[in-house]
């Protein structure tokens, strides 16, 4: 009798399906807890950011004790969520008067992106002044500048902004701290008193236009540009290649325009010196607070305290009170908190160093 042989491979191949081993579990089980936790992280973070900018924004706000208010039978209240987050967009929530401080700090300019590489936003500093203009409790306005300068127009929207709030019959005082020179200097001009140390870099009257050229550097590497352009000027500036005289005359007048705005602005708000005399100091030259001072370019040295004096005699309100004004919105919240990140250094000196750029700046 011949005996059945069958392939091993074939028995295998016939078991019946073996049950799976319970004890191991599929990735997508695995990953379940770890998404819920990450979630619940994400919650709780957020929680603490918001926390912490209330804290910091809202609490920072308060002034000294608040007024006795008189009994009376008490008007509806909105929740405390809701108050909350009607304080924390408000300047003063409690109502009492006093003077509004805007801080200009660093390059004034409008920044190129948002987010937290964003820097300090002139348009969002000329909002806030008008903002504080049309409120009733700010009664004068504190402008506490440590600036070299900037932009034109950036520092002309400021300066119209000191402007407008002035036009509302409230007072202001620009209080200078390390450097107000140049475009910082510009838009104290809009100002009733302006205050600084003796130390204090001051003036640079003037207007500046770096242009750069790479044209040899190009060479070198093996670039070169070609520029199709519409007019001859259309490329005026460009840092591919040298400007010709025609050009240079061109810029040179646009730089008198600007000069001469500059200076209109200075004569409007120091019109106590002479023509003459403002001529020979509006060269550029800087001067420190107390040589500002003799020369009758800013009114007395101190620093807050000689300011908050001023702005009590201004309003005729003793001790008058400093409120730190709060954020418009989230965006101006990221804006201020990242102007001091410098996370792009080197990205923006190439573009400052490509980019013609016509600037009330000192720079050295």
């Amino acid at each position: 009798m011949e005996e059945n042989k069958e392939n091993p491979t074939d028995l295998q191949n016939n078991l019946p399906p073996q049950p799976a081993d319970t004890d191991t579990a599929s990735p997508k089980e695995c990953a379940a807890p770890v998404k819920r936790w990450l979630i619940a992280l994400t919650l709780v973070f957020t929680a603490s950011m918001f926390s912490g900018l209330y804290i910091i924004f809202a609490g920072s706000a308060s002034t000294c004790e608040e007024p006795v208010a008189a009994v009376e039978t008490p008007a509806p209240t909105p929740g405390r969520a809701q108050s909350l987050l009607t304080n924390f967009f408000k300047i003063n929530p409690g109502g009492e008067e006093g003077a509004a401080v805007i801080r200009v700090r660093g390059i004034i300019q409008e920044s190129s992106e948002g987010g937290f590489n964003s820097r300090q936003n002139a348009s969002s500093i000329a909002r806030r002044i008008r903002s504080m203009a049309d409120r009733k409790d700010i009664k004068a306005l504190l402008l506490d500048i440590n600036s070299p300068g900037g932009t034109i127009g950036s520092v002309q929207d400021i300066y119209d902004a000191v402007l407008y709030f002035k036009s509302k019959n409230k007072p202001v005082v620009a209080l200078f701290r390390d450097v107000a020179a140049s475009g910082g200097f510009y838009i104290a001009m809009a100002a009733d008193k302006i205050i600084a140390q003796p130390g204090t870099m001051t003036g640079s009257i003037g207007v500046i236009m770096q242009a750069s050229n790479f044209e040899g550097l190009f060479d070198k590497i093996g670039v070169k540009f070609i520029p199709i352009k519409s007019g001859k000027h259309k490329d005026m500036g460009a840092f591919y290649r040298p400007m010709t005289d025609e050009e240079m005359a061109l810029l040179q007048e646009m730089i008198n325009d600007t000069y001469q705005q500059f200076y209109a602005a200075v004569k409007a708000g120091r019109p106590d010196i002479a023509d003459e005399s403002l001529r020979v100091y509006a060269d550029g030259r800087i001067f420190t607070g107390a040589r500002a001072k003799a020369i009758g370019l800013i009114d007395d040295l101190g620093g807050e305290e000689k300011a908050r004096e001023y702005l009590s005699n201004l309003t005729n309100i003793k001790d008058i009170k400093i409120l730190s004004p709060r954020v418009n919105d989230l965006f101006d919240i990221f804006s201020l908190s990242a102007s001091s990140l410098d996370s792009k250094l080197m990205l923006e000196k190439v573009e400052e160093l490509s980019t013609p750029k016509v600037s009330y700046l000192w720079t050295y």
